[in-house]
C-alpha cells in the first residue's frame, strides 16, 4: 500500500486552471491509494453565523474548492482544526454535508462527540486504512458532547485537551498569593468553596489569572494530556486496530515549546507515543504551519508537523465585524484592508516567515505491517510573492526545508538522508 500525506490545506481560492504545478501533483499524488490532507477551512455559502470566537482568521471558502482537493486525488480528510466551528455549528454541518457530497472519508468533527472521535474507514484494493482524528486548539465551547435519553447531543471536535500547572518557588507563590488577595482575583472561586459548590483540598494548586501553580524547589512548566481525552482517543485506536490493516491518527495542535514554534509541546509527544503504543501506525501532525520533527517511535513514524500543503489564509472573502473591529476598522472595512493592518503591511505575521512557505509532501509504502521506504519531497508555497498569488504548492527541488526537517528530527533520534532533492527516513526495517 502507498500513502501520500500533507499538511494543512487552508484553501480559499480555486486551482488556476491549466497550472503545471497542479498537474505534476496531480500525478504524482493519484498513484497512492491513501491520500492525505488536513482541511483547515469551513465549506459553505454562509449557511453558518460567525462564531464569537476563531481561529484567528474566521474561515470560509465555497464548496467549489472541495472539488480541487478531490482533483489533486486526496481521498482522506482531517476537519478537526481551530477553525472547524469559525461559523458555528451551521458551518459545521454545512462543510460535512459538502465533503459526504463527493465522498471523502473524514474524520475528528462531527454531530456528536461519538462521531467525532470514531474511526472512519477507507476501502482500496491493497487494504482497509481507518482514520481517526483530533485537535489539541480549540475554544472549549467547541468540544462535542453526547446524547442523553431526552436531549440530542452537541456537534463540535474531537478534543486532545491537557492539563497544565506551573510550578514555582515559595516565595513567588507567596508573591502571587499576596496578588490574588489585594486585589480579589479568586473572590467567585473562594466564595464558591465556602459555599460548597466547588471542593477543595489541602495541597491543590493554587489558581492565579485562570492558571494553576504549586511550589517546588524551581520554577518550570508541565503539561500532561487530559486522560479522559486520551482514553477515548486510544480506545477508537483500538477498535481500528482490529479492524483496519493500517491506522493513522491526525492531530491538530499549535501548541508550542517555550517560544519555539518548530517544536512540538511536551504533552502531544506524550500523547503521540501512548497513540503508537494503542496501535496507530502513523501519525500525522499539522496546525504550526511548519515543518516540525519527524520521530520513530517503536518503528512507527510520527510527523510534528507536516507543515502546509495550500495556505491562503489571507484571501478569505469576508471576515466578521469582530476581526474588522479588533483592529480598529469600520464594519464597511475590506478584507485586504484588514489582512494589510494585521500583517503590518506585509512586515508581520505568517506571511512574512520564510519557513511558513516551504513545506513537504511524505510518501510512505507500507508492507506487512510495515514501513519499508518514508521519502519527503520539498515544495514551494510563494513566498514573497503577493498575498493573492502565493499559497499553491509546487515540486521543487531546494532542499532547505530537509535539511531542517534532518536537524529538527535528529534531536528524535531520527536519521533522514538527503539525496537529488528527497528526504529518507532510515525506518530500521
Amino acid at each position: 500500500m502507498k500513502l501520500i500525506a500533507t499538511g494543512d490545506s487552508f484553501i480559499t481560492r480555486r486551482v488556476p486552471e491549466n497550472d503545471p504545478a497542479f498537474k505534476e501533483l496531480e500525478e504524482w499524488i493519484k498513484k497512492a491509494d491513501a491520500k492525505f490532507t488536513n482541511l483547515e477551512t469551513t465549506v459553505h455559502r454562509r449557511e453558518g453565523y460567525p462564531g464569537a470566537f476563531s481561529g484567528g482568521t474566521w474561515a470560509m471558502s465555497e464548496p467549489e474548492v472541495l472539488d480541487d482537493i478531490q482533483a489533486y486525488g486526496f481521498n482522506l480528510l482531517n476537519w478537526a482544526t481551530n477553525h472547524t466551528l469559525d461559523y458555528s455549528h451551521g458551518g459545521l454541518e454545512a462543510t460535512e454535508r459538502e465533503m459526504d457530497k463527493r465522498g471523502f472519508i473524514h474524520a475528528g468533527a462531527g454531530k456528536t462527540l461519538a462521531a467525532a472521535s470514531e474511526p472512519r474507514y477507507l476501502e482500496t484494493a491493497q487494504g482497509r486504512v481507518a482514520l481517526i482524528a483530533a485537535t489539541s486548539t480549540f475554544h472549549e465551547s467547541w468540544v462535542a458532547g453526547q446524547p442523553t435519553a431526552h436531549l440530542s447531543g452537541r456537534p463540535g471536535i474531537n478534543p486532545l485537551r491537557h492539563e497544565e500547572v506551573y510550578h514555582v518557588t515559595s516565595s513567588q507563590l507567596q508573591t502571587l498569593q499576596e496578588i490574588a488577595g489585594a486585589t480579589f482575583m479568586n473572590a467567585d472561586e473562594e466564595l464558591a468553596v465556602k459555599e460548597g459548590f466547588v471542593t477543595k483540598q489541602e495541597g491543590d494548586p493554587f489558581h492565579f489569572a485562570g492558571k494553576a501553580f504549586i511550589k517546588d524547589e524551581k520554577t518550570y512548566r508541565t503539561r500532561r494530556p487530559l486522560q479522559e481525552d486520551l482514553d477515548r482517543i486510544t480506545a477508537s485506536i483500538r477498535d481500528a486496530k482490529s479492524q483496519a490493516d493500517l491506522v493513522i491518527l491526525s492531530l491538530h495542535s499549535h501548541e508550542i515549546e517555550g517560544l519555539d514554534k518548530n517544536k512540538p509541546a511536551d504533552f502531544l509527544i506524550e500523547a503521540a507515543r501512548a497513540c503508537v503504543d494503542a496501535g496507530a501506525d502513523v501519525i500525522f501532525g499539522h496546525g504550526p504551519h511548519v515543518v516540525r520533527a519527524v520521530e520513530m517511535y517503536k518503528g512507527k513514524p510520527i510527523f510534528y508537523s507536516l507543515g502546509n500543503f495550500i495556505f491562503q489564509n489571507e484571501t478569505v472573502s469576508y471576515l466578521p465585524a469582530d476581526f474588522l473591529q479588533k483592529y480598529g476598522l469600520d464594519t464597511d472595512a475590506t478584507v485586504s484592508e484588514a489582512m494589510d493592518i494585521r500583517s503590518d503591511y506585509g512586515k508581520k505575521g505568517l506571511g512574512a516567515n520564510r519557513f511558513v512557505w516551504e513545506s513537504i509532501v511524505v510518501e510512505l509504502d507500507w508492507e506487512k505491517d510495515k514501513f519499508t521506504e518514508i521519502s519527503m519531497s520539498p515544495i514551494d508555497l510563494g513566498y514573497g510573492q503577493p498575498r493573492h498569488k502565493r499559497g499553491c504548492p509546487a515540486l521543487t527541488k531546494e532542499e532547505t526545508v530537509l535539511r531542517r526537517l534532518q536537524e529538527l528530527s535528529a534531536e528524535f533520534g531520527t536519521e533522514i538522508k538527503i539525496e537529488q532533492g528527497k528526504g529518507y527516513v532510515k525506518t530500521g526495517r
